[in-house]
């Protein structure tokens, strides 16, 4: 079979996209909706976004470049998280908006917004106007406390719903001082993931012939079920542990975070004892492997802090790429702190970056091979030359 019918062949058995047809109403706004919707987007939905008249959507604007500002289009953070969905804009404050939308509900499959509780229905929007329409119809809302419930009107952010969880507690330094993560956990966790997957389900629901269903996702309550390692400690010692005292959190030596020579920062995640045991022989310090938490040291205890402050040393006497280079091929469950720009140019995140690993690897390979094979002939020569001197 030659290789220009395998590749026609592959191409034509490539699966459609798993959502393909399904259509889905975004009237969500700033990170958790749009998320939502747009991973649903890369499954093959067909989303619609809709924004109001005027400004439309905070992130049109927000963290926007001066380049894109005397452009005039949107912000990258916009078109991150809309790409692939098509726009248009509908003032829900009209009767000629709302009626639309309602046109609109009436034939799509999802619905998501994320208003702040109440506001869809006093827009004459609600789950159960729109139910009546279509009841095969898919409602989800966003928010960050619920359509329910003590805090069911208090505004907030991803900030305040994961203190509120108890996670950002979770997020501090040794002395105790929370962090301030410039990573959404709330939003996307607590909202678009959870959004996703609520509404995956519901459609299941709904193909097996039922009917549609509201979807409540409150930022702040799944952020708090997912707060899982801490949840375990409050059952086993009625507190979270403190920072530095815990199994996950820099309690013991092998599960930490290490500064290198060159002022970076390298992740020792060996919790395993095989992987503690292969770092300790690359370091070359095989007395080390018997000091660990599955064989009895204590987690938060003195010897795990005087380990760790050795390993530190030991970490500290290196660059980071020359250790990245000593243990990433060991698969020992080490690895590097990227930055977000490395990150991007990752040979794990990167496909081009990831193609030119695989071209120097195969240079390299051959490189070796023809110097093996030079050193053969080499030491075939000689050989050679004695018989003919036989001769």
């Amino acid at each position: 079979m030659s290789s220009a019918t395998t590749s026609s062949e592959s191409s034509s058995n490539v699966a459609p996209p798993a959502l393909q047809g399904l259509r889905v109403l975004d009237l969500t706004r700033l990170l958790p909706g749009p998320v939502a919707a747009l991973r649903l987007a890369e499954l093959g939905a067909d989303v619609l976004k809709i924004e109001a008249p005027g400004a439309g959507d905070p992130t049109r604007t927000m963290m926007q470049s001066s380049s894109d500002r005397v452009a005039g289009r949107p912000g990258a953070f916009y078109r991150l998280v809309n790409r692939g969905k098509r726009e248009t804009r509908l003032d829900l404050k009209s009767d000629a908006g709302r009626n639309v939308l309602r046109a609109l509900a009436a034939e799509s499959d999802v619905l998501i917004e994320s208003f702040r509780p109440g506001v869809m229905e006093r827009l004459g929007l609600g789950y159960e106007t729109l139910r009546a329409l279509n009841p095969r119809l898919v409602y989800c809302a966003i928010s960050g406390y619920g359509a329910s419930g003590p805090f069911v009107d208090h505004a907030g952010h991803d900030l305040n719903y994961i203190g509120y969880a108890g996670v950002l507690d979770q997020l501090a330094s040794r002395d105790g001082t929370p962090i301030l993560p410039n990573f959404q956990i709330a939003d996307l966790l607590g909202g678009a993931l959870s959004a996703v997957t609520q509404i995956l389900a519901a459609l299941w629901h709904v193909s097996r012939g039922g009917e549609g269903r509201f979807v409540d996702i409150s930022m702040a309550h799944v952020t708090h079920a997912h707060n899982v390692v801490a949840q375990v400690s409050l059952a086993n010692e009625g507190a979270a542990p403190a920072a530095g005292a815990g199994l996950l959190n820099g309690g013991v030596p092998c599960y930490n975070l290490y500064r290198t020579l060159d002022d970076r920062w390298l992740a020792v995640g060996a919790l395993e004892l095989k992987f503690w045991e292969t770092l300790c022989m690359a370091l070359d310090r095989p007395e080390w492997a018997t000091r660990h938490w599955s064989l009895g040291q204590a987690i938060g205890g003195p010897d795990a802090a005087a380990l760790t402050q050795e390993l530190a040393g030991v970490i500290g006497k290196r660059a980071l790429k020359d250790w990245v280079l000593l243990l990433e091929p060991l698969d020992c469950c080490v690895s590097p702190v990227l930055t977000a720009a490395e990150a991007a140019q990752h040979p794990l995140f990167n496909p081009q970056a990831y193609a030119a690993a695989l071209a120097a690897a195969a240079e390299a390979e051959r490189a070796i091979e023809a110097k093996k094979k030079k050193k053969e002939q080499a030491e075939l020569q000689p050989r050679v030359e004695l018989r003919r001197g036989f001769n």
